[in-house]
């Protein structure tokens, strides 16, 4: 909803890069058991991927320009704010695994 209704500059742009590796890292955990360290750098280094398609202007090489919900999703400009944005995102997951662990230990 982010990406379609919002268009500010920073709501969107950053705060939606942050929370979409947030919500693929929650929908990837409901499916796999493995340690939450390994699956948050997984899905950093699936949005990088997709951050680094959208350099070489994929959308447009693949013909998905026509469908918009795709295209907003899978984006169409480079930006390294975005990996930054993913990184951030990556660190909330890995610190609040963290602090989960540690009060579920005690």
């Amino acid at each position: 909803m982010i990406a379609v209704f919002i268009t500010d500059g920073f709501i969107r742009p950053f705060i939606g890069d942050v929370l979409v590796v947030i919500l693929i890292y929650c929908f990837a955990r409901t499916f796999f058991r493995v340690n939450y360290y390994i699956i948050a750098l997984l899905v950093f280094a699936f949005a990088c991927m997709i951050e680094t398609l959208q350099y070489f202007n994929f959308v447009k090489v693949l013909r998905l320009e026509r469908y918009k919900i795709l295209a907003i999703a899978l984006g169409s400009t480079f930006d390294w704010r975005d990996i930054m944005a993913y990184a951030l995102g990556t660190t909330i997951i890995i610190f609040l695994e963290n602090k989960t662990n540690i009060k579920a230990k005690t």
